[in-house]
C-alpha cells in the first residue's frame, strides 16, 4: 500500500521501484481524494511520518522513499513482499516479561497467531527464573513482600507504645519468609503459563536469536550447575584491586540489557553500545520497521512493570488495527517502597521549570511528589486525577478525609515561591 501524491517525484520513484519488481500496489493519491489531508494526519499519528510516500508492505510500515530504497538494497523489502503464509506466526515475542506477555495476550485476543520465547541463563548455583520477568521473579513482587515483612516487624516494636504487652521475645525467621515468597512467585509463574495456554499462545522455554530478517532460531541452553568464578575487580577511584574465587557474583548496580547475543546486528536493529538498550520512537518501533521493543529494554523509558504492560497492550492494538492510542510515558505513577515510602507522578520540579517556565507552574498539577506512610496508595489516586487535568483550584475545592496522609493536598496554602514557613501548626 502506497500513500502518495501524484505530483511528488519521491512517490513516483517508489511506484517505479515496485513496478520494476513486478509487484502490484494499492496506491492512494492523497491530492486526488476529498479527505486526503485527514488521511495524512491519521498516517502521521500512526507512523510518526508526516511526508509522502508512506509505504506499507504486508501490514508492516516501511517508511518513505529513502527508507524503501534502503530496505530494497538490504534485501528487507524482498522479504517483506513474501506472502503472509510464508510465516509461521503473526507475532513472536522474545522475552516473557510483563511487556512481552501483555503484548502477546492482547495480540492473541485480536485473533493473531503468537509465540513467546523466554529463557533466563541460570546462576552458578543452578537457579533460574520462571515466566514473568524481573518484576515477578526478582523485582517488584518479592520486594513488596519483604517490605511488608519489615513494616510488620516495625509495627510490633511500636505496638508497646500503644499499650500492647507481650513477654515472648520477637524474632524473625528468614527461611519461613523466603519460602512463602518463593511459593507465591511460583504460583504467579504457573498462572502466566496457564493464561498463555488458554489464549492459544505458543510458549517455548528457549533462547531466541535472530538469524536473518523474519527468522528466529530457538539454541535450547543447558541448565546451569554450581561452579566457581575467578573475579578481578578494580576500583574506579584509585588503583585498588580485589581478586578472589567465588560461587556467585552480585553486581548491585542495576539490571543489564541482554541484547548483545540475540543476533540483532544481523537484521540491523540499532542498540546503545554502552547500555545495550534499544532506541525506539514514540510507537516503540526500532530502527527495523517490523521489530518493536517494550519494557525495560527500551531506551529512555521508565523501568516499571505497569508501563511495560500498558505499552505492550497498546502496541498489539496498534499493530493489528484495534486502536491508535500511544503509551503515555510522562504521567506515570511510581513508588519507592522504603520504610517511609516515596511516591511521584509526572514531572520533577527541575524538568517542569525547563518545559513550562517557572512563572507558569502554580495552577495545573504537572508533577506530584509525596514522602510518607502509604505513599503508593495515595499516589495512585492522584495519578488518575492528573490524567483528568487536576488543578490547584480543584484540590482547594475538595474536602479531605481527616485524619489521613492524603488530605494534606486539599489544604495546601503556601507555595515554595512565597518563601513562607510550611511547619504544621495544628489539625
Amino acid at each position: 500500500m502506497i500513500f502518495s501524491k501524484s505530483y511528488c517525484p519521491h512517490s513516483t520513484r517508489v511506484k517505479e521501484l515496485f513496478s520494476s519488481l513486478g509487484v502490484e500496489c494499492n496506491v492512494l493519491e492523497l491530492d486526488q481524494v476529498d479527505d486526503g489531508a485527514k488521511v495524512q494526519e491519521v498516517l502521521s499519528e500512526i507512523t510518526n511520518q508526516k511526508t509522502v510516500p508512506n509505504v506499507f508492505v504486508n501490514k508492516v510500515h516501511v517508511g518513505g522513499c529513502d527508507q524503501t530504497f534502503q530496505a530494497y538494497q538490504s534485501g528487507l523489502l524482498q522479504k517483506l513482499l513474501q506472502e503472509d503464509s510464508a510465516y509461521d506466526y503473526d507475532l513472536i515475542i522474545v522475552g516473557g516479561g510483563s511487556g512481552g506477555l501483555s503484548c502477546a495476550k492482547e495480540a492473541a485476543i485480536l485473533g493473531k497467531k503468537v509465540m513467546v520465547l523466554d529463557f533466563v541463563v541460570p546462576s552458578p548455583q543452578g537457579t533460574s527464573w520462571g515466566l514473568g520477568g524481573t518484576c515477578v521473579n526478582v523485582g517488584c513482587i518479592p520486594k513488596k513482600l519483604m517490605h511488608q515483612a519489615a513494616l510488620l516487624g516495625q509495627a510490633l516494636c511500636d505496638s508497646r507504645k500503644f499499650g500492647w504487652e507481650y513477654n515472648q521475645q520477637v524474632k524473625h525467621n528468614w527461611e519461613t519468609m523466603t519460602k512463602a515468597i518463593q511459593n507465591h512467585i511460583s504460583s504467579l509463574n504457573w498462572g502466566y503459563r496457564l493464561s498463555l495456554r488458554e489464549k492459544a499462545v505458543a510458549y517455548v522455554n528457549s533462547y531466541g536469536e535472530f538469524v536473518e530478517h523474519h527468522k528466529i532460531k530457538i539454541q535450547q541452553l543447558e541448565k546451569g550447575s554450581p561452579g566457581k568464578l575467578k573475579v578481578l575487580a578494580k576500583s574506579t577511584e584509585g588503583t585498588e584491586t580485589i581478586e578472589g574465587v567465588y560461587n556467585t557474583v552480585l553486581l548491585a548496580i542495576g539490571r543489564d540489557s541482554c541484547t548483545r547475543k540475540m543476533g540483532l546486528e544481523k537484521i540491523g536493529v540499532k542498540i546503545n553500545e554502552k547500555s545495550g538498550k534499544i532506541p525506539v520512537n514514540d510507537v516503540e518501533q526500532t530502527s527495523v520497521p517490523y521489530v518493536y521493543a517494550v519494557g525495560d529494554v527500551s531506551e529512555g523509558k521508565p523501568e516499571l512493570t505497569p508501563v511495560a504492560i500498558q505499552s505492550g497492550k497498546l502496541l498489539a492494538r496498534r499493530l493489528f488495527g484495534a486502536s491508535l492510542e500511544k503509551c503515555d510515558y510522562i504521567n506515570v505513577p511510581t513508588t519507592v517502597f522504603t520504610p517511609l515510602e516515596y511516591g511521584c507522578c509526572g514531572l520533577a520540579e527541575e524538568k517542569a521549570i525547563e518545559v513550562y517556565k517557572k512563572e507558569n507552574l502554580e495552577d495545573r498539577v504537572i508533577g506530584f511528589h509525596i514522602l510518607g506512610p502509604n505513599a503508593g496508595e495515595v499516589t495512585q489516586g492522584f495519578a488518575a486525577a492528573m490524567k483528568c487535568g487536576l488543578t490547584k483550584q480543584l484540590l482547594d475545592d475538595t474536602i479531605g478525609i481527616h485524619p489521613t496522609c492524603g488530605e494534606v493536598f486539599t489544604t495546601l496554602e503556601i507555595t515554595k515561591s512565597s518563601g513562607l514557613d510550611i511547619t504544621q501548626k495544628g489539625c
